[in-house]
C-alpha cells in the first residue's frame, strides 16, 4: 500500500504507461576485463514510465553519474549491446519488453556477466515475476509484496554503500511521499551478498550483489531512480535526487572497477533460518500415511530428515527423506505399515542434529478399514481466508477427523511460481490453519483463484507454474497424471490434479474441472469444448465403478449449476459432460453417490429429484473467509436450504454403525452456529433397503 493509501496494483499495466527503448549502435563489447578504467563506461537502458509514481529518471541519472547511456535494443542479445552495464528500471516488468526480453535472453544475460559486465535490475513488482528468473542456477533472489520506506546499510565497506550520507543510520532518506524508497522487498535469495536492508539483521534486502564469472548482478528493490516527470522535472527532492546521483556515481566506479577486475570480492550472506512450514497431514488411508514439510533450514547443510510415526503403545516406525529443492525446500515423507483406525503421533526432526531447532510434530487417525462398522467426521470448505482466522479452530472443535479444501484454498491470483508458492507457504502458516493440517489428514483440489485468476479455464498461461506450487505445498495421493496418462503420485510435472481417496464409509472424488477446461474438443459433445478432458473422464468412470463405499463424494471446486452471472466457470456451461456424468451413474446403477461444490460464497443444499435412480443432491459449501456475494446465492427449483453466512464449513458425518448407514450435512459457521442441515440414509441414496 502507498503512503496515499491507494495500492500500487490497482494501477497496473495501461494508459499511458510507456517504455524506453531503441536500437543501440554498437555491438561488440566496449570495455574488456582489464581495460583502461578511466574511459567512461557505457550503460545500456529500458525504463518504464508506470501509471503510479509517473516517473523515470534513469538514463539522465546515469548520464550525471557519468556513464555513455544508449537505450537497450531488445532486438540484439546482451553480449551485442557494447556496454558494460545493462539496466532494467524500475518496474519494466509491468510492460512487455523486459518480460520478453529477459526470457529470451536469459542466456545472453549471464554470459555477459561472466565476460565482466554487470546487470542491475530494479524494484520489479512480484505478480509480474518474482524470481529473477535470468540469474544462473547457482544465485537466486525472490521479491515479495512487502513495501519499505527505510534503508539501512549493511555492507559498510561496499563501495555501492560507503558513498552514501548516512542520515541516523539510514541511508536514502527524505524521498518523496508515495514513491517509497524500497518496493517489492527481496524475501529470498541464494548465494549473494545483501548491501542494503530494510530492516535491521539484514533479513529483507534491498539490495543484492552476486558473482558470476568475471562480472557481476545487482538485484534491488530500490526506486532510486524515480526522480523525474515526463517533462524532466524533479519529482523528488533535491537532496534525494542528489543521493541517487551519488548512487550511480558510485555505481560508474564499481562498474570500472568490475571490469577491470578489481571489484571486491563476493562473499555471500547466509541466508536466514525461514520460519518452517508445517507438519502438513496430506492422504492417509488404512495402512499408510503421506506427512509433509518446509523445514526452513538450509538444505545445503541439512538435506535429509527422519519421520518418526508412533503409538501411544510403544510401537514406532521411521523413513528418512530428503529436502526437495525442486519442490521449493519441501519434503514429503510417504510412512507405511499402520493400522486401520489407529492413532499416531509424529516428529520430523534433521538427521543431523540442528541447535535450537525444535521437531516438527503431528498426530493423525487412519482410515477405519473398508467395510468396517464406523463414524467419520470430514470437514470441507472452499474460498479461504489468508489471514489468522478461528473458523479452523471451530472445525477441529466440532470433532472433524479429517478436512478437504474445495478450492481457493488459497487465493493465488498469479502465475509466477514464485508469487504461488509463497501464497500457499503463507497460507499454511496461519496458526490456527497449521495447528488443524498437523492433526487431521487433508486433501485438496483447486478453483479459478488457486488454478489462475478469477474465471480463467484451461487456456491460462501460468498453470503449468500454479500447478507446480499446488503440488509443492499439498500431500495428496495423485495429482492428475503423466504426459502418458499414467496416475502421477510423484510431485512432479504433469496434467491437472485430480485424485480421489477413501475415509471409512465415503469416498471423495476430487475433480479438475480447470486444467482441461476449453483444450480440446469433449468427449461427451466432439462440437463443443470439453470440461475434464478424455483422461480425467476415464479415471473418474473407472474409480466409480470400482468404489465400494457406502457414500460417494463427486466434488468440484466450481458449483454444479449456473451461478447466476456473467461468468461461465460453472458446469451450466459444461452442461453436456455434468450430464454425462450424471447418465453414467444412473445406467451403472451406482448408489451413495452425491455432489460437493464451492466457489459461490454462499451455501446451498439442493435435491434434483431421482435424477440418478434415486435423489441426487448437491452440497454447496462457501466461503471460509468473511467475504459472502448475496447475488450468488441464485434461486434453483432445486433449492432446499441455503445461507449467505461467512465463515462457513461443512460437517459431514457418515455412519455406518447403525443401520440403514446414515450421511449427515450439517453447515456451520465459526461461532458455532448450525445454519442448516440434510440427514440421508444409504437406502434413500439408491442402496438396497
Amino acid at each position: 500500500m502507498s503512503s496515499d493509501g491507494i495500492h500500487r496494483r490497482s494501477f497496473l499495466v495501461g494508459g499511458a504507461a510507456a517504455l524506453t527503448t531503441a536500437v543501440a549502435t554498437t555491438v561488440a563489447t566496449a570495455h574488456p576485463a582489464g581495460a583502461d578504467t578511466a574511459v567512461p563506461p557505457r550503460a545500456a537502458v529500458l525504463e518504464y514510465a508506470d501509471q503510479w509514481t509517473k516517473a523515470t529518471g534513469l538514463a539522465e541519472l546515469l548520464r550525471r553519474a557519468g556513464f555513455t547511456v544508449v537505450p537497450l535494443d531488445t532486438a540484439r542479445a546482451a553480449t551485442a549491446q557494447g556496454v558494460d552495464l545493462i539496466a532494467f528500471g524500475s518496474f519494466t516488468n509491468n510492460g512487455s519488453q523486459y518480460p520478453a526480453y529477459v526470457a529470451a535472453q536469459a542466456a545472453s544475460l549471464r554470459d555477459f556477466a561472466a565476460g565482466g559486465g554487470v546487470v542491475l535490475d530494479l524494484a520489479q513488482s512480484d505478480q509480474y515475476g518474482a524470481a529473477v528468473s535470468y540469474l544462473p542456477p547457482a544465485l537466486g533472489a525472490v521479491r515479495t509484496d512487502a513495501d519499505y520506506d527505510t534503508i539501512l546499510p549493511v555492507a559498510t565497506d561496499h563501495p555501492l554503500v560507503s558513498a552514501l550520507p548516512v542520515a541516523s543510520g539510514k541511508v536514502l532518506t527524505g524521498r518523496a511521499t508515495g514513491i517509497r524508497v524500497s518496493w517489492e522487498t527481496v524475501g529470498s535469495w541464494t548465494s549473494m551478498r545483501v548491501l542494503m536492508a530494510c530492516t535491521t539483521g539484514g533479513a529483507t534486502p534491498a539490495l543484492l550483489e552476486g558473482a558470476h564469472g568475471a562480472g557481476r548482478f545487482l538485484v534491488t528493490s530500490l526506486t532510486v531512480d524515480k526522480c523525474f516527470d515526463s517533462t524532466g522535472a524533479a519529482v523528488q527532492p533535491a537532496a534525494a535526487v542528489q543521493d541517487s546521483v551519488t548512487f550511480f556515481t558510485a555505481l560508474a566506479s564499481y562498474v570500472a572497477r568490475v571490469r577491470a577486475g578489481t571489484a571486491p570480492a563476493v562473499t555471500p550472506t547466509p541466508m536466514p533460518a525461514q520460519a518452517p512450514v508445517g507438519p502438513l497431514v496430506g492422504h492417509v488411508d488404512t495402512t499408510t500415511a503421506r506427512l509433509w514439510a518446509r523445514p526452513g533450514l538450509d538444505p545445503a547443510v541439512y538435506p535429509t530428515w527422519r519421520c518418526t510415526v508412533r503409538t501411544a503403545a510403544g510401537w514406532s516406525t521411521s523413513v528418512d527423506v530428503p529436502v526437495s529443492t525442486a519442490n521449493d525446500n519441501t519434503l514429503l515423507a510417504d510412512v507405511g505399515g499402520l493400522q486401520p483406525a489407529n492413532h499416531y503421533t509424529f516428529t520430523i526432526a534433521p538427521v543431523v542434529s540442528a541447535p535450537g531447532f525444535t521437531p516438527l510434530a503431528g498426530s493423525f487417525t487412519t482410515s477405519p478399514a473398508a467395510g468396517a462398522a464406523a463414524v467419520v467426521t470430514m470437514g470441507l470448505g472452499s474460498c479461504a481466508p489468508s489471514v489468522p482466522n478461528t473458523v479452523w479452530t471451530r472445525i477441529v472443535d466440532e470433532g472433524c477427523d479429517s478436512f478437504v479444501m474445495l478450492g481457493d484454498t488459497p487465493y493465488v491470483d498469479s502465475g509466477d511460481l514464485a508469487v504461488a508458492r509463497g501464497k500457499h507457504r503463507a497460507f499454511l502458516a496461519q496458526p490456527e490453519l497449521a495447528k488443524m493440517v498437523a492433526a487431521m489428514p487433508t486433501w485438496g483440489t483447486w478453483d479459478d483463484h488457486d488454478f489462475g485468476t478469477n474465471g480463467v479455464n484451461g487456456s491460462f498461461a501460468g498453470k503449468a507454474n500454479t500447478r507446480a506450487a499446488f503440488v509443492d505445498y499439498r500431500a495428496n495421493a495423485s495429482f492428475g497424471h503423466a504426459a502418458d496418462g499414467t496416475r502421477l503420485t510423484a510431485r512432479t510435472a504433469g496434467q491437472g490434479v485430480y485424485t480421489s481417496f477413501r475415509r471409512g464409509p465415503v469416498e471423495v472424488f476430487l475433480l479438475d474441472p480447470r486444467w482441461f477446461s476449453a483444450t480440446g474438443p469433449s468427449w461427451a459433445d466432439p462440437t463443443r469444448t470439453t470440461c475434464l478432458g478424455q483422461a480425467q473422464w476415464d479415471w473418474l468412470r473407472a474409480a466409480l465403478r470400482a468404489s465400494t463405499a457406502p457414500f460417494k463424494a463427486i466434488a468440484s471446486g466450481m458449483i454444479w449449476d449456473d451461478k447466476g452471472n456473467a461468468e461461465t466457470d460453472d458446469w451450466a456451461t459444461y452442461s453436456y459432460e455434468k450430464d454425462a456424468i450424471l447418465d453414467f451413474l444412473a445406467a451403472e446403477r451406482i448408489p451413495g453417490c452425491f455432489l460437493l461444490s464451492g466457489d459461490i460464497h454462499s451455501s446451498q443444499a439442493l435435491n434434483y429429484g431421482p435424477r440418478i435412480g434415486y435423489d441426487l443432491w448437491q452440497f454447496v459449501v462457501s466461503p471460509l473467509h468473511g467475504s459472502t456475494i448475496s447475488g450468488l446465492n441464485a434461486a434453483n427449483p432445486a433449492l432446499v436450504s441455503s445461507a449467505v453466512e461467512p465463515y462457513t464449513f461443512l460437517k459431514l458425518v457418515a455412519d455406518t454403525t447403525v443401520s440403514p448407514a446414515t450421511l449427515t450435512a450439517t453447515w456451520i459457521n465459526r461461532d458455532g452456529k448450525r445454519l442448516f442441515e440434510v440427514h440421508r440414509t444409504a437406502t434413500e441414496l439408491g442402496h438396497p433397503a
